[in-house]
């Protein structure tokens, strides 16, 4: 068993699959993830595709337009973004609006795939794979609710959630690296940058051929080594920005602590103060009582 060393889709994202020649691999990937042949007809730019030397982003997308006018918002994500979800679905309408002209019937409005491949904890689960769709239940009868004969004609679509956008999360620093299924072995080559020859997945022959480092001129290799040097220097500019987050906070946490921490110990003391006043005080005015009592029991003898 052999496990090839290949770049990082990321990269390869950015600087070689958009070549038509290489659809193939792309094409390979979706089809496993959505479970149907998918044929890309055309990737369009996108503020991921950027290649200049100040792109100092940590993430990758790209559009692609599918047969049968299908688009498909492919993103691979590094940093942990809290609005992440948002962030999907604004990415999702932008990509409809943007492929719809003024005065069109609304039958022309694209089917969208958001597909994110996301290396930090997105949400809470179980699961390294996620799909979102939409669909419409009654309240009361609890039925799903259908499209009509005239409108499955229309669309030419069976179902209502065959029209919405549908969302795919995959969650690559939770799989385990046990490949059981082909789109498990995307996710190894996604998490691992390796391929194993074993592996049958769509689009890894074509991925074997045009991803495989040694494959690289010498130029696309020097610049592959400067990438992933910069995306190190990016990482290590997070964790520090974390860790000196994190120990301004402490420092701060401690100084609060202490001022707190006195302030309490000041009222603890004057409350403390306080109630020893109160009992010297109590005990004072019992011992004038017992002498007052003293003083009247002796007049008494006297007389």
């Amino acid at each position: 068993m052999k496990t090839r060393s290949m770049i990082s889709f990321d990269w390869a994202m950015k600087r070689l699959l958009r070549n038509k020649a290489n659809f193939e691999v792309l094409e390979g990937f979706l089809s496993e993830l959505l479970n149907r042949k998918i044929v890309i007809k055309h990737i369009g730019e996108s503020e991921g595709t950027k290649t200049r030397k100040d792109d100092k982003t940590n993430r990758v997308d790209i559009l692609v337009e599918a047969d049968d006018s299908e688009l498909v918002i492919i993103e691979l994500q590094y940093d942990s973004v809290d609005e992440y979800f948002r962030r999907m679905l604004y990415g999702v309408s932008k990509s409809i609006t943007d492929h719809i002209f003024v005065g069109e019937p609304y039958s022309q409005v694209r089917k969208v795939y958001s597909v994110n491949i996301v290396y930090f904890n997105l949400g809470a689960g179980d699961d390294y794979v996620y799909h979102g769709f939409t669909n419409f239940k009654g309240l009361h009868t609890k039925n799903e609710l259908h499209l009509s004969p005239d409108q499955q004609i229309l669309y030419s679509k069976t179902t209502i959630g065959e029209l919405y956008p549908e969302y795919y999360i995959i969650k690559v620093n939770g799989f385990d690296d046990v490949a059981q299924d082909t789109l498990d072995e995307w996710i190894y080559y996604l998490k691992n940058n390796r391929i194993k020859d074993e592996f049958t997945a769509k689009g890894l022959d074509k991925a074997r051929e045009v991803l495989a480092y040694d494959t690289l001129t010498e130029d696309e290799k020097m610049q592959y080594f400067r990438d992933m040097d910069d995306k190190v220097m990016r990482d290590a500019e997070i964790r520090t920005a974390l860790n000196k987050g994190r120990n301004e906070g402490k420092a701060k946490g401690l100084e609060e602590g202490e001022a707190i921490g006195l302030e309490k110990g000041e009222a603890i003391g004057l409350e403390k103060g306080e109630a020893e006043r109160t009992q010297l005080k109590n005990e004072l005015q019992a011992a004038q009582e017992r002498i007052a009592k003293l003083e009247r029991e002796m007049n008494l003898k006297k007389s």
